[in-house]
């Protein structure tokens, strides 16, 4: 019990203290997330996918594995929540809400520190890419499952072309293949704002639970939080298994697979009305949930 308790001290607590500063500014000084949140959005996420990838000592069998490990985590989850789904009858829009908090984990603000306190840079490394699949699979087809109860499909994937972490993906597997080095001054800025990502997140964390109402949606609630938090990490485990991956990227696939609800599905289910107010609630959940399933999954990794 003494070993469980000093892995969540030493790896969770910092997270989660950090989230609690944000929750506390916004119940008390009564601040708007919302202008931080599109900051983060529009100016911190894209530049943190651009420096992760352009910066990693990765080799291109390191990151492709990585990728189709993490894309076919995502799809196994979003086609089991959909059969799930159907099979319990959930209306369209808020089978869209399901899905995104399903598919979709913190595997920044969350996943990427956790990774860095438990096993270090080498599986840090690794789990900066996940983090990059994740936040490509979530600006495109999140966006596209998200607007789905309340426009065409058709309609939604043109408005892809309005957010920047696509742009910022592309330019940055460019920088990495060419390795092309930004001047000092433009690297320092990009260092300066990348650095800034992952601390906001986790403020921004805490201050959109300040308005979190639960109300009623029990059973998506149940299958969102089973399938986030138990589920995806077997999924992982097995993928992990099946494509030889052992220590460091072992240990960071299946920790980030574990990862609670994105916070940014929040932003997705907000912007496109894709019931806002129970993925909210799914983000708040999942968090309180998280420490108590990741705390032995981290001891059962080896942290």
């Amino acid at each position: 019990m003494s070993e469980l308790f000093a892995l969540f001290f030493n790896n969770l607590f910092p997270i989660l203290l950090v989230a609690f500063i944000g929750f506390a500014l916004a119940k008390w000084l009564k601040i708007n997330p919302r202008p931080l949140s599109q900051v983060i959005f529009y100016v911190f996420s894209p530049i943190l996918v651009f420096k992760l990838i352009s910066h990693s000592q990765l080799s291109n069998r390191d990151i492709l594995q990585t990728l189709i490990i993490a894309l076919l985590l995502m799809t196994v989850i979003g086609v089991l929540t959909w059969l799930i789904g159907g099979v319990l009858r959930i209306d369209r829009k808020m089978l869209a809400a399901v899905m995104i908090t399903s598919m979709f984990m913190n595997a920044g603000n969350y996943g990427l520190p956790l990774t860095s306190f438990a096993f270090g840079q080498a599986a840090l490394a690794f789990a900066s890419v996940f983090f990059v699949i994740n936040a490509m699979f979530t600006n495109t087809v999140g966006i596209v499952i998200a607007s789905s109860g309340s426009m065409s499909v058709f309609n939604a994937i043109k408005g892809l072309i309005k957010f920047p972490a696509i742009y910022a993906l592309a330019l940055g597997i460019l920088f990495l293949q060419f390795k092309w080095q930004l001047p000092s001054g433009l690297d320092r800025t990009v260092t300066l704002l990348s650095d800034a990502a992952i601390p906001c997140m986790l403020v921004l964390l805490g201050m959109q639970l300040v308005n979190i109402r639960l109300d009623g949606h029990v059973v998506p609630l149940i299958l969102t939080s089973s399938m986030r938090l138990l589920i995806a990490p077997l999924i992982a485990f097995g993928l992990t298994r099946l494509f030889g991956m052992t220590g460091p990227s072992y240990q960071a696939v299946v920790l980030e697979a574990a990862m609670p609800v994105a916070v940014l599905t929040t932003i997705l289910a907000t912007e496109f009305d894709a019931e806002p107010t129970f993925v909210t609630t799914a983000v708040l959940v999942t968090t309180l949930i998280s420490p108590f399933t990741l705390t032995p999954l981290l001891a059962f990794l080896g942290a």
